[in-house]
């Protein structure tokens, strides 16, 4: 029976190929959507871990109260030996050491004087230790226009929109003026390594990146760092997992020394807690209301379907076929519909998906007076539940729509047949 329905389908297009044309679109945009939205906020997330948050941060309970300003006069001491306990203590975490500080980058002419001045944020990563992955997490090599990443102490990068400002080319000496963790002046000179565009306009206005060894020097903070961040595993951040970490390292820490570290997670930063609240809100409504409307668009289409075949069913009707194995047949026919139509649509979706996955969207020049740390390319993500997500509207919503229109078939009066056909 399933392979005359099937037949019957192929073969008829004027009553097939409408309704798998609507499912397989409305499938494709279901899936598209939803993995889009996934994709964006999630690349928002991870943005945000790799740059500034980590999944969980160490830093002095002084630091805390005043992250905003980048305090590295609070910074952890002893570093090297908070990170070896952390470490021992939880195997199946990365740390790396970090340190943002901010300050003033002067370029020299030829003659000595200044050229060019401009604030910049600097950021100082573990670019030397291999093991840290900091050059893999941050995608630098990737995000290099020009130059190669530090090899060596006095070597820097400078964000490409940075340089362009300032008018400074790969080897040209730079001098960084700032204050040092003891509050005395600082002045160190730097060689322009490469430039780099991270994708952030907030970053990319007035970045600088040194090695930490460089930092440490530079700003009188020997063994010291702003901050320590830890990186699940996998790279994804698990907030149970987190917050598991985070409650059991603050148990044992020292409450009433304001320099002893404390740890927080992500959703502890940067209000981003309330943002993946609302994120995962919003996303959960956005796919359940685009769901629900193409499933009501497939529903009529499955009950119009049924109602243009009214006569049809009458005819048969008519000749003796019994009600039930009409109305059977007439499920079983929008069952085959929909699971065409919705194995196509997934496959076109997942397709898209793919595509924007890999090449993205580029909003760069709608973020370039932004300050909001955000990617200047948003993608789609694939995830396992797009290989089913699309079956909701696409077969179970078609299945319904012929399920309420089929119903009419047994109020037909056989009676009443020759009358209605007008025969």
């Amino acid at each position: 029976m399933i392979k005359f329905l099937f037949k019957g389908i192929l073969r008829d297009k004027s009553r097939s190929w409408l309704p798998i044309t609507i499912v397989t679109i409305g499938v494709s945009l279901t899936v598209l959507l939803s993995g889009f939205m996934r994709g964006m906020m999630g690349d928002m997330t991870d943005q945000n871990a790799r740059f500034q948050t980590g999944h969980v941060k160490v830093i002095t309970q002084s630091y805390e109260e005043n992250m905003d300003q980048m305090p590295i006069d609070l910074a952890l001491l002893e570093v090297n030996d908070l990170k070896e306990a952390l470490t021992s203590k939880y195997p199946n975490m990365q740390w790396v050491l970090r340190t943002n500080f901010g300050g003033l980058i002067d370029v020299p002419d030829q003659d000595g004087n200044t050229k060019g001045q401009g604030p910049a944020s600097g950021m100082a990563l573990e670019l030397f230790n291999k093991e840290s992955q900091e050059i893999e997490r941050m995608n630098i090599i990737q995000s290099i226009v020009q130059g190669k990443v530090p090899t060596k102490s006095g070597e820097a990068l400078i964000g490409q929109d940075f340089a362009e400002k300032l008018k400074v080319n790969v080897g040209d000496e730079v001098t960084y003026v700032g204050s040092t963790m003891n509050g005395s002046m600082c002045f160190k000179s730097f060689v322009v390594s490469g430039t780099i565009r991270f994708g952030s306009s907030a970053l990319d206005k007035g970045a600088i990146v040194i090695d930490i060894s460089d930092a440490q020097l530079m700003l009188d903070m020997e063994d010291g760092s702003g901050e320590i961040l830890g990186f699940l595993d996998d790279g994804i951040y698990v907030d149970d997992k987190a917050m598991e970490i985070k409650a059991d390292f603050n148990r044992t820490a020292n409450k009433e020394d304001e320099f002893a570290p404390t740890m927080l997670a992500l959703k502890d930063q940067n209000n981003l807690a309330s943002y993946l609240d609302m994120v995962d809100i919003y996303a959960a409504m956005f796919v359940g209301i685009f769901v629900f409307a193409m499933s009501l668009v497939l529903w009529n289409t499955g009950l119009l379907a049924g109602l243009r075949r009214y006569q049809e069913f009458g005819i048969r009707l008519a000749l003796g076929e019994a009600k039930g194995r009409i109305y059977r047949n007439l499920i079983l026919e929008a069952v085959l519909i929909g699971t065409i139509g919705s194995i196509v649509g997934t496959a076109i979706g997942l397709g898209f998906t793919f595509y924007l996955q890999y090449t993205g969207i580029d909003i760069s020049s709608m973020l370039e007076n932004s300050t909001m740390m955000m990617p200047s390319v948003m993608r789609s993500q694939y995830s396992s539940d797009l290989l089913y997500l699309g079956f909701i509207p696409g077969l179970f919503a078609m299945v319904i729509g012929n399920m309420l229109s089929g119903l009419g078939i047994y109020k037909r009066e056989t009676a009443t047949l020759f009358k209605e056909l007008e025969v």
